[in-house]
């Protein structure tokens, strides 16, 4: 087994050697890197619904997913086709949340608490190829609420759904405490990316930190989960909203306040590291990844010269989940380039993130030169000697973007840090 490798300032200048396995050859080349592909294929030819599907069956491990029961969706849809990908996974959720009911009914919590996740967790997968227009959408992912709010009930602690108001809206999402007393505990903020929902926050990490005795709450930001369908899209300003979750965290009596960490992924790598100047109270971070400027990172991405003509070569998979996420950054559905520039202002100073920080990132996604300019520059300048850089080995399936096939090796990084920082 190769060790995961640790970087710190001392060795920062050595060059990195990125010996990466054979199957990277299925991703896109180095001149067309997309975060959006997997490093090894799983099931499809099809490498953004490749990448999706490792998504998913990452989420095993915190009850998301069952092997059986993904793999025998993957094997009914149609490659490439976003319309399959939505049917199938809708179906799948169906008959799991069938099974839950019928367990609830008959006094089965335990039963009924797994069989409720894993078919939030499907319903929540039919949204990743679903353009926001269809009349199933809003639905489908109220579905997915639905049914987590009632798996969180079966928990002890239960798994609360909440609702943090904010510029005449709320932020939805979810809080569990370490433990039924009221004794301070460790806190972690968990927060996504450019297409996340709040619900994959709890299958990407959540049960790791129960495991750890941390409180944790996740919520959808302005451009996430429903939130665009009220005009709440991304901006740059992400730390105003994120100090309502603070707020919210630091009100509660089983919060230590010197014990307050916040984690970022995707788009989260730059949000959360925003706040962090801007907001003192977070006593640690991690960026998974580091992300310094979002528009040299957008400008580097096939996106930039994805004219209609282009996109349209694309498969209707790959083409709906890009034109979602231009629709998430307030950009006209029909002009995927408008992506770059409507990044300009997504960034933040890493002299500035006076804290303890993390950088982890996937050996596969590193490999990209833009990522790995960034993830540099930022440790070199991060000012807290309590720091680390870790990427993650493509031999031990740890290699994609926000390693989401590999939640052990990642949430084993992640909690080390926090716990080594907070001792």
């Amino acid at each position: 087994m190769q060790p995961i490798r640790l970087f710190t300032a001392s060795i920062l200048c050595l060059t990195v050697a990125l010996c990466l396995s054979a199957s990277i050859a299925f991703a896109a080349g180095e001149d067309d890197f997309d975060a959006h592909e997997s490093f090894a294929k799983l099931h499809f030819n099809d490498t953004e619904m490749d990448f999706a599907f490792a998504l998913i069956l990452g989420a095993t491990m915190n009850h998301g997913c069952e092997i059986g029961e993904a793999f025998y969706t993957a094997s009914n849809i149609k490659e490439g086709n976003a319309a399959s990908w939505q049917k199938e996974w809708i179906n799948m959720a169906q008959r799991v949340k069938a099974r839950g009911e019928k367990s609830l009914t008959e006094g089965h919590k335990v039963s009924a608490r797994e069989q409720f996740q894993r078919a939030s967790y499907y319903y929540r997968a039919s949204l990743i190829s679903m353009m926001p227009d269809d009349p199933r959408f809003k639905k489908t992912a109220l579905q997915s609420r639905e049914l987590l709010k009632k798996a969180g009930m079966l928990f002890n602690p239960p798994l609360e759904y909440i609702e943090i108001p904010f510029e005449g809206t709320i932020l939805p999402g979810y809080y569990r405490k370490a433990s039924n007393s009221n004794n301070p505990a460790k806190t972690l903020i968990m927060l996504g990316g450019g297409e996340t929902f709040a619900e994959d926050l709890i299958f990407y990490i959540a049960p790791q930190a129960y495991a750890r005795g941390y409180n944790f709450i996740t919520v959808d930001l302005p451009g996430q989960g429903l939130l665009p369908l009220e005009g709440k899209v991304f901006r740059a300003d992400a730390n105003v909203p994120i100090k309502e979750v603070i707020d919210y965290v630091l009100n509660k009596p089983e919060t230590d306040p010197e014990k307050l960490a916040a984690y970022g992924m995707s788009g989260g790598g730059g949000f959360v590291p925003i706040t962090a100047v801007n907001d003192p109270r977070l006593k640690a971070i991690a960026m998974n990844s580091a992300v310094v400027d979002a528009y040299p990172l957008f400008a580097s991405m096939p996106v930039a010269s994805a004219t209609e003509d282009i996109v349209k070569t694309w498969s209707s998979f790959k083409q709906n989940t890009v034109k979602s996420i231009a629709w998430r950054w307030g950009v006209e559905m029909n002009n995927i380039p408008g992506l770059v520039p409507a990044n300009k202002g997504f960034a933040f100073d890493p002299a500035k993130v006076t804290c303890p920080a993390l950088i982890i990132v996937g050996e596969g996604e590193y490999s990209n030169e833009e990522v790995k300019r960034q993830q540099k520059l930022c440790f070199k300048k991060l000012p807290n000697k309590q720091k680390k850089f870790v990427v993650t080995p493509t031999n031990e399936g740890a290699s994609n973007h926000c390693i989401t096939e590999n939640r052990s090796v990642m949430s084993q990084v992640v909690f080390d840090f926090f716990d080594d920082v907070f001792k």
